[in-house]
């Protein structure tokens, strides 16, 4: 699954860079609060907007201080997934509960710099878990390969059938770096800069997503 990150799209032109990648399998939506990570993007009324304005289902990630109290309105508005961070939230189960209760699908995302240990018995609560491969709150940054252990792990898990979630990844995802994620086990890859720094979009989401298929 390929999910190209509006982050990386022109603000000014936002339906126009949506309607650019209609062959992606999820809209990837940054919603950050200048709090848990030090940028300001958007919030529910403009993802409400973009819902109207695509059929792509959208996987909304948030960086934000106590989703407990903002992440199920994202669910509420239609969103297909809503992914807050582990770091952000002293109850995860109880949030992955009310996003579900109001009908998307819960992500767990996990800083680099995040043990995967102490969130494992929490994860047959949720349907994705997101690993983060650069620091969150910028697009463009450099992947940070160390975190594939993390992938690993979870897909050896997987490949037991001791959890279900996808397997997503999120920084610095290109054409030099997809196969090693999709090496490592990853099932969802948020592609920002490598999508719409293209020239054409929805091309480079098929380029990508041929790549990843190519990895053994």
């Amino acid at each position: 699954m390929i999910a190209p990150s509006i982050l990386s799209a022109d603000f000014a032109n936002l339906a126009r860079d949506v309607a650019a990648v209609r062959g992606a399998d999820w809209l990837h939506v940054d919603v950050m609060d200048n709090h848990f990570v030090p940028n300001l993007t958007l919030g529910a009324p403009v993802v409400a907007s973009i819902k109207k304005a695509t059929d792509i289902p959208l996987d909304c990630h948030l960086m934000i201080e106590d989703p407990a109290r903002w992440a199920p309105q994202y669910a509420e508005i239609g969103a297909k997934n809503v992914t807050f961070h582990a770091e952000a939230a002293d109850n995860p189960l109880a949030v992955a509960k009310d996003i579900r209760a109001a009908g998307a699908g819960a992500g767990l995302a996990i800083k680099p710099g995040t043990a995967l240990d102490p969130y494992l018995d929490v994860l047959s609560g949720f349907d994705t878990v997101l690993i983060m491969s650069v620091e969150p709150g910028f697009g463009g940054q450099k992947f940070l390969p160390d975190v594939l252990d993390k992938v690993r792990r979870l897909r050896a898990l997987k490949d037991k059938g001791e959890l279900t979630v996808l397997i997503e990844i999120d920084g610095g995802i290109n054409r030099q770096t997809i196969q090693a994620a999709a090496e490592a086990g990853v099932d969802c890859f948020v592609a920002g800069s490598a999508v719409y720094g293209a020239e054409d979009p929805e091309k480079a989401v098929e380029s990508l997503r041929e790549l990843a298929r190519l990895t053994p």
